[in-house]
């Protein structure tokens, strides 16, 4: 016979056991009370939660499902975050830099250190172009605004040209692709997996990447009413950014299995990619501000954004803190 004591301790666990089931399966239940709208692009961070269901499994107990929206380059996913289309997004450092000079209502949450090979200057491998030198007068395809405006002008100012002794032109990946292809421009300056993508099927050379330059941060961004009214969400997405890297650099083999399906490439390549760039989200602080406002100075100093700007007014500050944007 059971002794009456481990008799009753056996139903309380019993009991305790079956309500926690029960308030699990009510909550599977009832629908999420928000929709945090992600925007990603192919090769960042958000691409492997979206792959590995992990965001949806930390935001689903604050009350939140999420939708996902895949775009080809930062300015694109900026324009769709100004239009409410969604919520949250990541791109390179010149972006937002562009997007606050438009006005758009926005605020960078976090940041993720910037690779020094994942990104580069590329010519056909019979290219006469051998040097910076050698781009005076060349077209150069890029997209306006995105990471890759940046890194040329930070080589054209490495080679001692101006950005007008060069013929930009300004092309989404796609159709810069296209361009490189016939031949209609001189190089192309372009970011993974499209630059992996370029090696492989079209022995792309490189000229030159962040290799001797100070490489920019990639930032996560959200819209203010998002970031203000949601601090919850907007923490917990940044969390499993964290804990996503590090998994992410440890496991650069399985992320690239995990990936190439989902893209639709081959898991060398996506493989060559990951391995080219440190994930993981981390907080803004004085140096990233640093870093992002130079950034913003040498748009402003090539004249390709009209006023100058201070990064610091459209900086996210956490939920302890209210919440608030610095200078607002």
């Amino acid at each position: 016979m059971i002794p009456s004591s481990r008799f009753t301790l056996r139903r309380a666990f019993a009991l305790a056991a079956f309500l926690t089931f029960a308030a699990g399966a009510v909550h599977a239940q009832q629908p999420a009370a928000h929709t945090v709208r992600i925007g990603y692009q192919k090769a960042g961070l958000l691409a492997v939660l979206k792959a590995q269901g992990s965001l949806e499994r930390a935001l689903s107990p604050l009350g939140y499902d999420v939708k996902w929206f895949e775009f080809p380059a930062g300015p694109q996913l900026l324009e769709a975050l100004n239009a409410n289309s969604i919520d949250f997004g990541y791109t390179g450092a010149p972006p937002p830099v562009f997007a606050q000079a438009a006005g758009i209502r926005f605020v960078y949450v976090g940041a993720e250190p910037g690779g020094r090979h994942n990104e580069a200057l590329i010519v056909k491998p019979d290219s006469p172009v051998r040097t910076l030198a050698d781009l005076r007068g060349k077209r150069i395809a890029l997209q306006k605004g995105s990471s890759s405006n940046y890194l040329l002008l930070e080589l054209v100012s490495k080679a001692g040209l101006r950005y007008e002794d060069i013929h930009p032109v300004y092309l989404a990946p796609a159709d810069a692709r296209a361009a490189f292809e016939s031949g209609s421009v001189d190089a192309w300056v372009i970011w993974d997996p499209y630059y992996a993508a370029a090696q492989q099927a079209l022995h792309a050379r490189t000229v030159a990447d962040y290799t001797s330059l100070d490489t920019a941060f990639n930032f996560y961004e959200a819209t203010r009413d998002f970031a203000q009214q949601q601090p919850a969400a907007v923490n917990a997405i940044l969390a499993q950014l964290r804990t996503t890297g590090l998994w992410v650099n440890a496991h650069p083999a399985e992320t690239a299995a995990l990936l190439a399906p989902k893209v639709g490439l081959d898991a060398a390549l996506v493989e060559t990619w990951v391995r080219r760039v440190p994930y993981g989200a981390t907080t803004i602080d004085d140096e990233v501000i640093r870093s992002q406002q130079s950034v913003a100075d040498a748009f402003y100093g090539a004249k390709l954004i009209p006023q100058k700007l201070v990064v610091r007014d459209v900086v996210w500050h956490d939920a302890e803190n209210g919440a608030k944007v610095a200078g607002k």
